[in-house]
């Protein structure tokens, strides 16, 4: 019965690997073409953006401890609504997705409280990006009991010229593990604030995105797994993340 459990997340993650990893078109090419835009595309174009870059937990909800530590590389991929707007603002005639890759670390506080952050750089684009988290544990969880969190979130672009961009946001979460296996799903708001610089008739845009996650944290004793469907916005985004969590 483990070994037919564990074959069946084996395969699960090894799906959401591939569709993250071999990805044939994706939007990764450089953000330099803002002017190409009315102020209806750059809204939303905005839009798939905000449910790109904002902040994905790709953790469960029960609390580190003092002492622990969540430590890992992810990569999410956001497949675009307006693929034909994104096409206007890199150049790139078949981009369908946006695939970031993240260096994440999360350590926990007294009393309930965990701290996050993550550095990406997209390859092949100017497209940088770091975010930073605090949650607070409701409930932390127990034997029959599940953990309910509140989380608070920030990311910013770097590395684009022709814009300045932010998202900040909220999500409560719950999580219940189940030995090796630990779901978990949130609801949350995200706040997207997109500015351009430098570009003759085009003013910022400021609005939010409503945003829903499923998941499910794998302990395999010496590596830790975690896989996560998002919808921010009209946006899907799937994502996996490996590394340490102890």
């Amino acid at each position: 019965m483990q070994r037919s459990a564990t074959s069946f997340i084996a395969a699960i993650l090894g799906a959401v690997a591939v569709s993250c990893l071999v990805q044939p078109s994706q939007a990764a090419d450089y953000v330099n073409n803002l002017g190409t835009l009315t102020q209806p595309d750059f809204r939303l174009f905005s839009e798939d953006l905000g449910s790109a870059l904002s902040y994905k937990p790709l953790t469960p909800t029960a609390p580190l401890g003092l002492t622990g530590v969540d430590i890992g590389a992810e990569v999410t991929d956001t497949q675009i609504s307006n693929s034909s707007v994104w096409h206007l603002v890199t150049g790139n005639g078949s981009s369908t997705s946006l695939v970031v890759p993240k260096i994440q670390v999360y350590k926990g506080l007294p009393l309930g409280f965990d701290v996050g952050a993550f550095y990406s750089k997209v390859p092949n684009s100017n497209i940088q990006l770091w975010g930073a988290d605090m949650s607070y544990a409701l409930l932390h969880g127990g034997i029959t009991a599940p953990a309910v969190g509140l989380r608070a979130s920030y990311t910013r672009l770097q590395g684009v010229n022709q814009l300045d961009f932010h998202t900040t946001g909220v999500d409560l979460s719950v999580s219940k593990g189940f030995l090796m296996f630990t779901p978990y799903a949130g609801v949350g708001q995200v706040w997207v604030n997109s500015t351009p610089s430098g570009i003759p008739g085009l003013q910022g845009e400021s609005f939010s995105l409503t945003k829903y996650y499923v998941g499910a944290d794998i302990n395999f004793a010496v590596i830790n797994m975690d896989i996560e469907a998002d919808r921010t916005g009209s946006d899907n985004t799937y994502g996996i993340k490996l590394g340490w969590r102890f």
